[in-house]
């Protein structure tokens, strides 16, 4: 009989305080085996306020209020990642290089910001893959919100990679050339859409099953029916949030750098749906994608002698513009093989 699914909750508390030696090792011990076996966890003991948490609840709560013209001048163009993104306009399947056949683009809407050329303090790079944030001015004081959320999730993420350089022992400072400049974005989501504008049926998506880009994904959500994990059988299993949890992923780069020691896991969302009705469900994942400029290839000893990479070395930017062009631009990923084989075994592709 296989071994139930379970998400585990750990405690990273002894990393962001005078943890021990021995209380920083058990932590980074429990994240080594849910990164080998599950690819999530429940985080605890993150230290982000409930007042933050709830300033963020609040202007999301303000932008996705507002009308969907009113929303649509927040429209930023696809290869910029930033702005208002309406239902029905992305299909994260391709970026697996997966056509979703007969299913509808996701339904769920978006909104994103990110890092810009201005949060390098002294200069740093200054190109179109950190493009300027929009912020909505009906909403009072969402962007002081946002940016306050932002930078807790940020100091998780940051305090997360250090535990995952013990976690693999690996020396410190492994994975700082990968941080450094790094690509991070928030992206809000809505799943609350008016009853009238979608059709219910057993092929509607809320958001298309996909693995996460980058390094890391930090995730805050609603403690509502609809995020779905694929485990190592093919099967899809609910998750929701723990109490004052954030659930954690890992990213492909990650499983790039490991050779997949550690696996990305494909997750995606299915309606939330109560007796035929779309009940609200909110999300906002701040996604570590990593430095563009760092080429992504296995961490030493990664490769067992005599073995072979599994991922052709590239660099962050060019992976993550495949996949982006995939969920923005329609057009199919082709070098996602090892992550469509995952969900084209499970039979549900």
């Amino acid at each position: 009989m296989s071994t139930p699914f379970t998400v585990p909750t750990i405690d990273i508390s002894p990393y962001s305080g005078d943890g021990s030696a021995d209380e920083r090792a058990a932590v980074a011990a429990a994240v080594d085996h849910a990164c080998r076996t599950v690819g999530f966890m429940q985080i605890v003991g993150h230290g982000v306020r409930d007042d933050v948490i709830d300033g963020l609840v609040a202007a999301i709560d303000g932008f996705f209020g507002l009308g969907l013209d009113d929303k649509k001048a927040y429209m930023r163009p696809k290869s910029e990642n930033r702005g208002y993104t309406p239902p029905k306009s992305e299909t994260l399947s391709y970026t697996l290089g997966i056509d979703p056949a007969s299913r509808m683009n996701d339904f769920f809407e978006a909104f994103n910001v990110g890092v810009t050329p201005g949060d390098f303090p002294g200069g740093g790079p200054a190109t179109a893959a950190y493009p300027g944030d929009v912020w909505p001015e009906e909403v009072p004081g969402f962007r002081i919100a946002v940016e306050a959320y932002f930078a807790e999730a940020q100091r998780v993420a940051r305090t997360l990679t250090r535990i995952f350089e013990d976690a693999l022992d690996v020396p410190s400072g492994s994975f700082d050339p990968f941080v450094r400049n790094s690509l991070d974005v928030l992206r809000m989501n809505n799943y609350a859409l008016p009853p009238a504008s979608v059709e219910l049926g057993a092929e509607m998506t809320g958001m298309g099953e996909h693995t996460d880009f980058g390094l890391v994904t930090v995730l805050w959500a609603d403690q509502v029916a609809g995020l779905q994990v694929l485990d190592a059988d093919g099967g899809w299993n609910d998750v929701q949030p723990a109490d004052d949890a954030f659930l954690v992923n890992i990213g492909d780069v990650m499983a790039r750098l490991t050779n997949d020691q550690w696996s990305s896991t494909l997750h995606r969302v299915k309606p939330p749906i109560v007796d035929g009705t779309i009940r609200r469900r909110r999300s906002a994942a701040y996604f570590e994608d990593g430095n563009p400029a760092a080429v992504v290839a296995p961490l030493p000893g990664f490769v067992p002698e005599g073995g072979v990479a599994h991922y052709a070395a590239v660099t962050l930017q060019e992976h993550v513009e495949a996949k982006l062009a995939g969920l923005k631009l329609i057009k199919k990923n082709e070098g996602a093989h090892r992550e469509a084989a995952r969900l084209t075994g499970s039979g549900n592709a």
